[in-house]
């Protein structure tokens, strides 16, 4: 059994591809409408297909509340109030796997934990349903899960695979759309 816990190794191993989507989202100013719209757009590209590959993947099997966890709709109803389309995706993604879906599901869960920092730059005004906040026992029933589940090297490294292609995806949309 691995030392370090699930969330470790899998922060620990996606620092660098979580740094470039910083970087390529660092771009968008939430207090302006068109920038915002962009960012929206961006987000649109990339988290569509990852929430798409892990319905597909099976991730319901896993998570039994994931039709809740699922922000696609908000996502949706933001972009539709400020008269914007939604994108095509940024690129496919298969997330095959219980491992693959779990290191897809992280990146997702600590992107709605980022979203609740996020809301408080957006202006007055703007649709903020998609950055809503996460119940932080579902954010600790998830680390739970990644222990129990990724409980050996080869586990974790199938799920840090997942984990950096849906980083890559994040990356390629927010250089496309933000900046």
């Amino acid at each position: 059994m691995p030392k370090d816990s699930a969330r470790t190794a899998l922060r620990t191993a996606t620092a660098a591809y979580h740094e470039r989507v910083d970087a390529a989202f660092s771009k968008a100013v939430l207090s302006d409408r068109t920038s915002y719209g962009l960012f929206l757009q961006a987000q649109a590209a990339a988290h569509l297909p990852v929430e798409d590959a892990l319905a597909r993947g099976g991730v319901e099997a896993l998570v039994p509340d994931w039709e809740a966890r699922r922000r696609d709709t908000a996502l949706r109803d933001d972009l539709a109030e400020l008269g914007l389309a939604v994108p095509a995706p940024a690129g496919e993604l298969v997330l095959a796997g219980d491992e693959a879906l779990l290191g897809g599901l992280y990146v997702l869960e600590g992107s709605r934990l980022g979203g609740t920092l996020l809301k408080r730059s957006v202006a007055p005004g703007l649709p903020t349903r998609f950055l809503g906040g996460m119940d932080s026992g579902a954010w600790r029933e998830l680390l739970g899960m990644l222990d129990a589940r990724l409980d050996t090297d080869a586990k974790r490294i199938a799920a840090i695979g997942a984990a950096c292609a849906v980083f890559t995806l994040f990356e390629t949309s927010g250089r496309r759309h933000v900046g």
